[in-house]
């Protein structure tokens, strides 16, 4: 019988992935262990290994094909024996047939959830009286005709509370035109009726009610036009400029991850910064010390220790010192983690970036943090990275320094509770016995979520960093 070859889950988060090229060709012999294609998820490139041996009998999905559903069919494998007559019969992955159960609990669980938000949503404060809200339910198939009976495109959603949604029917007030107030741009009972009372909003189905024009003020052009309202559709969006004057790039996998998951981590985590200023000139000196120490191989030195190196020693020793800032917040539990795994921020060519991970950190030299650093870069930038090498982590590293950045405040990647960004050195007037001196000084900037991490806390931590940087001698015990 033939086998169902399907797209493989590469990761626990993984949904969705490229199939950016078939390695074998229909008619092909494989044995288990044989690679047959490359799968782009959105942080890495990943092989797919044939489990079992057979013939390739057909190709389902042709290489190329972007947004592949986790366990959907994309090739069929001939066993011994059977040949191409064998595909008629090829019975389809259950996994295709399994989520229709699934898919209706999912819209009844939205439904339900809908119609617990509406006994709630108007007694929510506005962003500006409370903190974060809770982030908007996607709308149920049950709200699509209150959407086109409102007179909406089929392809733009608006996040309206029920009330506000019947209120802007009865009134003829279109949603879309409405900037919302509620928690993440959700419109409620209030946008409606100021919108309502100041006739700003177009009604239902009709035209836009434009400002009365000022006979001595020429048409403006597009991009002088008012900005569009938080929460915009791309149509909307689009038309405060002139056509031809942009360039449209479609989003690829990364950059829609690192869109989410920043939009959470600001409107999820509370997070405060604490910077200082550290002088570099002994651990500059330190670091062309260990490099002049390298052994060399092939002619080469065996390492070539960087400042960041130094840094993410100083913020793992940093983290074994004070563990307590070593945790992840879960709603449960705080989790106090045993080592301090340090994610790096490295920029990918293609606009992007990923947080490769060097583990444990405190345990390891500076010469291993060098070369795992090295490798890690290197294999990034391919997009050879496995899920194990950059997913996880307790903390992170994002260092600007080498593009001239003096400082800057990073976003913290849930679930950690810390990031460390590190400007570029710089030489700076300091103070020393009373006299003005010269120094090389480097500031970094703590981001901390207060839900785990305290005030007095994160500020021991970033003494903590700032004492080692500042003598380094400490990174080498």
């Amino acid at each position: 019988m033939p086998t169902n070859i399907l797209m493989p889950a590469l990761s626990p988060t993984m949904e969705k992935g490229n199939l950016a090229k078939w390695l074998v060709k229909e008619g092909d012999a494989v044995k288990s262990g044989d690679v047959l294609a490359e799968i782009e998820t959105d942080k890495a490139t990943m092989e797919v290994e044939a489990v079992d041996e057979g013939t390739v009998g057909r190709i389902v999905v042709p290489e190329g094909t972007s947004d592949v559903p986790v366990n959907e069919l994309i090739a069929i494998l001939l066993e011994e024996g059977e040949d191409a007559s064998a595909l008629d019969g090829a019975a389809k992955p259950q996994a295709k047939a399994a989520p229709e159960p699934a898919e209706a609990k999912s819209e009844a669980s939205k439904s339900q959830a809908s119609k617990s938000d509406a006994a709630t949503s108007e007694a929510a404060p506005r962003p500006s009286e409370a903190g974060h809200g809770e982030a908007p339910k996607s709308e149920t198939k049950a709200d699509a005709p209150k959407a086109a009976a409102n007179g909406h495109d089929k392809g733009e959603r608006v996040f309206a509370s029920p009330l506000a949604r019947r209120l802007a029917k009865e009134a003829g007030v279109d949603l879309q035109a409405i900037s919302g107030s509620g928690p993440h741009g959700r419109v409620v009972k209030a946008d409606v009726e100021e919108a309502k009372a100041s006739g700003s909003a177009k009604a239902a189905g009709g035209a836009k009610t434009a400002p009365a024009a000022d006979p001595k003020t020429p048409d403006a052009p597009p991009s002088a036009k008012a900005p569009a309202p938080a929460g915009a559709s791309d149509e909307a969006i689009k038309k405060l400029f002139a056509p031809g004057s942009y360039e449209e790039i479609p989003h690829d996998g990364m950059r829609r991850t690192i869109a989410r998951r920043m939009t959470e981590a600001r409107q999820t985590v509370p997070t405060f910064y604490l910077t200082v200023d550290c002088e570099i000139d002994a651990l500059m000196a330190l670091r062309e010390q260990v490099n002049a120490s390298a052994p060399e191989k092939d002619g080469k030195p065996a390492w070539k220790v960087s400042v960041n190196d130094m840094v993410i020693k100083a913020l793992g020793q940093a983290l074994a010192q004070v563990p307590d800032a070593n945790v992840s917040w879960t709603e449960g539990a705080m989790l106090r983690h045993k080592h301090a795994d340090v994610g790096v921020a490295v920029a990918l060519p293609n606009n992007g970036l990923i947080t490769p991970i060097i583990r444990a950190v405190e345990t390891k030299t500076l010469s291993v943090i060098a070369k795992e650093m090295k490798d890690f870069a290197a294999r990034a930038k391919d997009r050879k990275l496995k899920p194990e090498e950059y997913q996880g982590g307790t903390t992170a590293v994002s260092n600007l320094g080498m593009f001239g950045v003096k400082d800057f405040t990073a976003v913290i990647n849930p679930p950690h509770s810390t990031i460390l960004a590190v400007g570029g050195g710089e030489k700076r007037a300091v103070v020393k016995g009373g006299e003005i001196k010269i120094a090389t000084v480097m500031s970094l900037t703590l981001s901390c979520d207060h839900r785990s991490v305290d005030g007095a806390l994160g500020a021991t931590l970033i003494s903590a960093i700032k004492r080692l940087i500042e003598k380094p001698m400490g990174l080498l015990v």
